[in-house]
């Protein structure tokens, strides 16, 4: 591989696995809040956010860092009264006095603040925020990327117009490396070691939030896991991951690893194989490489994807957690092949209804079916090419996987929507 390509990928690496607080998506809407107040350069009468139905679907039910609430209107409110929008999707992160200054403001301005959809909308990742104050008005949208803006305006002046560009979303543009399972493995597997050391700096911050999750957040899911585990690593392994993911959708405040815009995705990619790795006595070498392994395959996967989808992101996330855990046990190429075709007949139906704290239970599902799908495939056991989404091919498997949740599952978003939205409590 040659020097170019591999700066490509490390490039890529470093973009997609990022430092997050909270869900990403009311992280998302709260930097594009931020921006439009900053670019307005005073409190607005009035905000209103109109957004694509992925986003508002993951932002309806999650617990916001700090606060005790769940939603929206709470994560605007802090970004109208404390945020900053240089801090990315760290903007939500704010000191106690500045949540409880926050939950004044909303107490008393609530009506200050409409969301709604976007329609017609393109874009599954689409959020556009406008502030208006007197005849002053200020525009700010992202799009494709959490923190992607693509256009900011104050008034008639325009200060980022990037609305018909292609880049920053899923497809390749500029110095993006066109990746194939075979590239992602080699990357891996063969780079100076030097050059990927750097992805072990997910895994302070993710076990960090693993610890606080087993003090007992959302439903648990980590704690009682671990209370049953009775020494079984695998058990054990998957209990302190989902923990983590208990702590984040319940609003814990602590920060971790993403990947591809999703915090869950981060601790899914990174937590099991570093566990399971330092559980089963692997060299640091062998867990670095299989870190990156399971990182950059579930980029693969997830582009093919998108950003945003009705197919739930532990689907790729999983998927780059088996590829890690076949490695860490000296598995190929073609095993780690085995074990993705394994884990795309297993999980492709599994639906994304929103970010909340019940996506632990998600999480174990998919981990579960990760060690499955390894075991199998360090037998040399794999679907049959004829199976559902599999064929002969690894990378027409994936595409097929890609196509399902980026062209599939369309009104499958519709209906979840609208069945979050019209609940008969």
């Amino acid at each position: 591989m040659d020097d170019c390509l591999r700066g490509q990928i490390r490039d890529l690496i470093r973009r997609e696995v990022v430092v997050a607080t909270g869900c990403t998506e009311p992280g998302a809407v709260a930097l594009a809040v931020a921006k439009a107040r900053e670019t307005l350069g005073e409190m607005p009468d009035s905000t209103e956010l109109l957004l694509s139905k992925n986003v508002f679907k993951n932002a309806m039910g999650v617990g916001i860092p700090g606060t005790g609430m769940i939603g929206l209107p709470i994560a605007v409110a802090i970004a109208l009264t404390s945020g900053e929008s240089q801090r990315q999707l760290e903007v939500l992160t704010v000191p106690a006095e500045a949540v409880d200054k926050a939950k004044g403001w909303l107490a008393n301005n609530g009506d200050r603040i409409s969301i709604g959809l976007k329609e017609p909308c393109e874009d599954k990742l689409y959020i556009e925020c406008i502030c208006t104050k007197g005849s002053d008005k200020a525009t700010a949208i992202i799009s494709k990327r959490h923190t992607n803006f693509v256009y900011v305006a104050k008034n008639d002046n325009v200060l980022v117009d990037n609305e018909g560009s292609q880049c920053g979303g899923d497809s390749d543009c500029g110095n993006e490396p066109r990746l194939s399972q075979r590239i992602v493995y080699d990357y891996a597997t063969t780079a100076p070691l030097d050059e990927l050391k750097f992805i072990m700096e997910t895994v302070s911050l993710n076990s960090a939030a693993a610890n606080e999750g087993l003090k007992g957040y959302g439903l648990n899911t980590g704690r009682i896991l671990m209370e049953n585990a009775d020494g079984d690593i695998v058990h054990t392994v998957i209990a302190r991951t989902v923990a983590a993911s208990d702590a984040r959708m319940d609003g814990c405040t602590l920060p971790v690893y993403s990947n591809s815009g999703s915090g869950n995705q981060g601790i899914a990619c990174t937590l099991p194989v570093f566990e399971y790795g330092k559980a089963k006595g692997s060299s640091d070498e062998q867990v670095t490489r299989a870190l990156i392994l399971s990182h950059l395959t579930s980029i693969y996967i997830k582009r093919g994807i998108g950003r945003l989808s009705a197919l739930c992101g532990i689907v790729n996330a999983s998927i780059g957690v088996t590829s890690g855990i076949t490695y860490l046990h000296g598995g190929n190429f073609d095993q780690v092949c085995y074990a993705i075709k394994n884990m795309i007949n297993t999980l492709a139906g599994m639906v994304c209804d929103g970010a909340k704290p019940s996506c632990a239970l998600k999480m174990s599902t998919g981990l579960y079916s990760a060690f499955v799908s390894a075991e199998l495939a360090l037998h040399d056991k794999v679907v049959d090419a004829c199976d559902g989404l599999s064929e002969k091919d690894i990378d027409y498997s994936i595409r097929n996987l890609g196509r399902l949740g980026h062209e599939g599952m369309d009104q499958t978003d519709d209906v979840v929507l609208d069945i979050m939205t019209h609940k008969q409590n």
